[in-house]
């Protein structure tokens, strides 16, 4: 989809309380809404209807960011049963405005959401099995359209859960990547809307500096939590990112690498050896 025109409607006119969103000749329609405002989303009309919805939240044991995606034939009375669940914060709800999506598109829809949030990698999943659905070729085209506005609107209401890391990653002519490069090890990233992502492959230094190590620099956390995570593998010598991994800043990821503290916008350079700070001089 090339262009999209996407209507907002806000019923409390809060934009932190309940939404709702559709996007022009698309016979879906999604809503939104924290959880201090669930029995106002479950109290519309809508919710009688069946479809897909996503909980998002974090995990209260590891911090980490957790979702659980599911399906119902009656959103409300399956969304009431999640009441126990302590961990989430928001809802999303994606439907059909002309009511035809039947249980074997809501299980399909289901299932594709699944797999498409594990491939993101951005949240972990609170449920990883899914019903499943096998559709007919049409039903499975129309579905796959459907999941492409759940594509688009996802972040629009807050939650990047199928935005993957990296977006295209390496390789595409038309990205800035960038290099940066310690002890004979090299790794390669990119700015993001977020931050700055390393990429799978990159190389950081075995050991942190003893400074940083004294101090509890936040290099020393990130590396931790990034080997805890199989983000970071440790490969002898030098540790290995398994998997493309976001930052807040260049500096975060530049100091992750290096093993302390270190200035990104310095630490990053272009293949013409111009360092970050010097490309985003010249505009």
């Amino acid at each position: 989809m090339a262009t999209a025109t996407i209507k907002l409607f806000l019923p409390q006119a809060d934009p932190k309380s309940i939404r709702t969103a559709e996007i022009s000749n698309w016979s879906g329609k999604a809503l939104a809404a924290p959880r201090t405002q669930f029995d106002a989303l479950l109290a519309r009309d809508e919710l009688a209807q069946s479809g897909v919805y996503v909980l998002t939240g974090t995990d209260p044991e590891s911090g980490k960011l957790l979702a659980y995606i599911g399906e119902a034939e009656v959103l409300r009375e399956r969304l009431k049963q999640h009441r126990a669940k302590d961990f989430w914060v928001a809802t999303l709800v994606f439907l059909s405005k002309d009511e035809n999506l039947t249980k074997s598109h809501i299980r399909h829809l289901e299932g594709r959401l699944i797999e498409e949030a594990r491939t993101a990698g951005r949240f972990a999943l609170d449920n990883g099995q899914a019903s499943g659905s096998r559709l007919p070729e049409a039903d499975r085209h129309d579905m796959e359209e459907f999941l492409e506005r759940v594509r688009i609107l996802l972040p629009i209401l807050g939650s990047e859960l199928l935005v993957p890391i990296a977006g295209k990653g390496v390789g595409q002519a038309h990205e800035q990547i960038l290099v940066t490069q310690i002890k004979g090890l090299r790794a390669q990233g990119k700015r993001t809307t977020d931050g700055f992502v390393v990429f799978a492959g990159s190389q950081a230094v075995s050991r942190v500096r003893d400074g940083a190590a004294r101090h509890g620099s936040i290099a020393v956390r990130l590396r931790d939590e990034l080997l805890s995570d199989g983000v970071l593998v440790d490969k002898g010598d030098f540790w290995e990112f398994a998997r493309n991994a976001e930052f807040t800043s260049p500096s975060a990821a530049a100091s992750v690498i290096h093993g302390g503290n270190a200035n990104g916008l310095v630490a990053w350079k272009d293949s013409a050896d111009r360092t970050l700070k010097e490309i985003e001089a010249q505009g």
